[in-house]
């Protein structure tokens, strides 16, 4: 068993308003997302991945584009993403937090 304690770990830091977390298992991956560019004018690039994706929504105020559809999310919120299903994000917040889950383990995440 691990215990990443966010006190004593540095995130990974992927552009100047992005930020990671990254605990993972065999088969299981758990990703914590800091987003500080909100409120955005634009949407992200879209993507997809082969891999299934529950997201919950820690801290913040975004738009979820999946597929054809626009959702509007807020803290406490939930949603899934099925593999090879293009989406994306849009923050509205200064600052969101979400906590990725991913099955199979995103090799693509690991240095």
């Amino acid at each position: 068993m691990a215990v990443i304690k966010e006190k004593n770990t540095l995130p990974e830091r992927l552009s100047p308003v992005f930020e990671r977390r990254i605990a993972y298992l065999d088969n299981l991956m758990t990703v914590v997302c800091d987003f500080t560019n909100g409120p955005a004018s634009e949407p992200d690039k879209p993507h997809s991945h082969p891999h299934e994706q529950i997201t919950y929504v820690a801290e913040g105020e975004l738009y979820l584009f999946l597929g054809d559809e626009k959702h509007h999310l807020t803290t406490g919120d939930i949603f899934t993403v099925p593999p090879e299903i293009p989406h994306c994000i849009q923050t509205i917040s200064p600052h969101v937090r979400l906590i990725d889950s991913f099955s199979p383990v995103r090799k693509d995440f690991l240095q």
